[in-house]
């Protein structure tokens, strides 16, 4: 599919999508697989790579162990807690400052090619439409907020990371935006901006999202695993899928996608992790 078919499907998606002016709705929208092709973290991971900040043999483990989570699809307490604990492992005593001027970089190299048209196209209409769109996500809030900013959306809710006198601790506020974590946050969101859920829209690829698209009026499935996609037809929810040449089977999902949420972080913190006190010596000898 060329970009000018690319651009004609997402203005076909876009305008069958009805959308109604009203202050008090709103849209939310996942990131990863919904809103770009595979998972920010990844790809923030991939950035880094080639910044030398990790080895060859670290970025195709981390792309194994990720393929490998895509396959199974298993999502256990204890791999949630690995995930958690390797994160923040890797971050723990970076600036603030270095790790959003490396995202910035990295969303103009790479990050901003991986937009789907299409789910793109359905943001914008919400803003048109003078609706406010919100990205929700399991990626820590400073890469929602700079995809969010880039796009001219709303704003964002992600993952928070704690901080104190501008580096990280390795510690998080809260737990992370994942689940019914994001059911929770967009109830919260929607008293305080005086929404009603009711006129809202939530659009997601994750059946693990099935909380936050059931609290609001107008669910969609974009690029839907199976589950989802179950879910959705069951339910009367509109699907939408960008994907090329797109394959029912778990593994052409995963190499298509390379990640989930949950997954993108297992990616790059598994791939960071083992690096972690190379390069922090290496800030602390510049």
């Amino acid at each position: 599919m060329t970009r000018a078919e690319d651009a004609a499907e997402a203005t076909t998606s876009a305008r069958e999508t009805e959308v109604t002016p009203d202050s008090r709705a709103a849209a939310f929208f996942d990131v990863d697989n919904t809103l770009m092709r595979g998972a920010s973290l990844f790809y923030l991971a991939r950035g880094l790579h080639s910044r030398k900040f990790f080895s060859t043999r670290d970025i195709l483990t981390a792309g194994w162990r990720q393929l490998k989570f895509r396959v199974v699809g298993s999502e256990d307490p204890d791999h949630m807690r690995l995930i958690r604990e390797q994160a923040l492992d890797f971050i723990a005593g970076w600036p603030v400052h270095e790790l959003l001027e490396l995202s910035e970089e990295i969303f103009d190299e790479v990050l901003a090619t991986k937009i789907w048209p299409g789910t793109a196209a359905l943001a914008q209409r919400h803003l048109d439409q003078g609706q406010r769109v919100w990205l929700v996500t399991a990626a820590p809030i400073e890469i929602a907020r700079l995809i969010a900013d880039r796009l001219g959306l709303t704003g964002a809710i992600g993952t928070v990371a704690e901080t104190v006198n501008g580096f990280y601790t390795g510690r998080l506020v809260g737990d992370l935006m994942h689940g019914a974590a994001k059911a929770n946050a967009v109830r919260q969101l929607a008293a305080e901006e005086g929404l009603d859920l009711r006129l809202c829209s939530a659009y997601s690829d994750s059946s693990n999202d099935i909380p936050m698209l059931s609290l609001v009026g107008h669910p969609c499935a974009i690029n839907p695993d199976r589950k989802l996609r179950a879910h959705a037809r069951r339910h009367g929810w509109r699907i939408r899928d960008f994907r090329r040449g797109r394959r029912a089977v778990q593994v052409g999902l995963a190499t298509a996608g390379l990640a989930g949420a949950i997954g993108g972080a297992t990616a790059a913190a598994a791939a960071l992790r083992r690096n972690a006190g190379r390069v922090r010596d290496r800030r602390s000898g510049a």
